[in-house]
């Protein structure tokens, strides 16, 4: 008997047929929105076969339908968002950069141990939390003590210590950073903790980082260290 046109249609795809794995895989372990959308097109490909050539006694199956279109139009919204959030984020960079590029040549106040002595004066910032002795030590760049001291303080943030550049033994160190170490007890032998800052001209600005680095006295700090700025 001859072979009438229906026998040479196109091959018949179930309407519970899954799609094939490889189109699955690759677009869970898609690392990139180009593999993503590849991956978002294939799948229209292969729905519009699917529904071209399902198989009239066994028609796709209306939930399972929808379910995939759900699904791909979660991806398709999650590559919207991904590109806004690339925007966004160099948006946020490009205001991080015009920010710290304001700070060069101005004197900031940062979270730091580590001061400039220069003409005979390096000067820290001590915050105290309670009354209490305080031992001070500093020390130069290869690690070598310099000097050494204890004294009273009361409570109290922001409170000034400046050395100036005299060893114990009074000889007069060079110019240079200089890293201060402060341990504190109170009159009960209690530890208190005591922080410090330092004061120093931004005299560069690093934009290659995320966040940029300011270079004070030697030494790099991001923008949200740093406490004050003053002209």
């Amino acid at each position: 008997m001859a072979s009438t046109g229906a026998t040479t249609a196109s091959p018949i795809v179930s309407g519970t047929t899954p799609l094939p794995s490889s189109s699955s895989s690759s677009s869970l372990s898609g690392t990139s929105n180009q593999t993503i959308a590849g991956n978002f097109q294939t799948f229209l490909t292969l729905l519009t076969t699917q529904l071209q050539n399902q198989n009239p006694l066994d028609p796709l199956d209306t939930n399972q339908f929808t379910q995939q279109l759900v699904e791909f139009a979660g991806v398709e919204q999650q590559l919207k968002t991904n590109d806004s959030l690339s925007t966004l984020v160099s948006l946020q960079q490009t205001a991080e950069a015009t920010q710290a590029l304001q700070f060069v040549g101005k004197t900031a106040v940062v979270s730091g141990n580590t001061a400039a002595l220069s003409n005979s004066k390096a000067t820290w910032e001590l915050n105290v939390p309670s009354a209490s002795t305080v031992n001070i030590t500093i020390a130069n760049t290869a690690g070598q003590t310099v000097y050494s001291n204890s004294f009273a303080a009361d409570a109290g943030n922001n409170q000034p210590f400046t050395w100036n550049g005299q060893g114990n033994d009074g000889t007069q160190w060079p110019d240079g950073n200089y890293t201060l170490t402060a341990t504190a007890a109170d009159s009960n032998g209690k530890s208190v903790g005591i922080t410090t800052q330092v004061g120093g001209t931004v005299s560069s600005v690093d934009l290659t980082q995320s966040p940029p680095l300011l270079t004070i006295n030697g030494q790099t700090y991001t923008v949200s260290q740093v406490k004050a700025i003053g002209s």
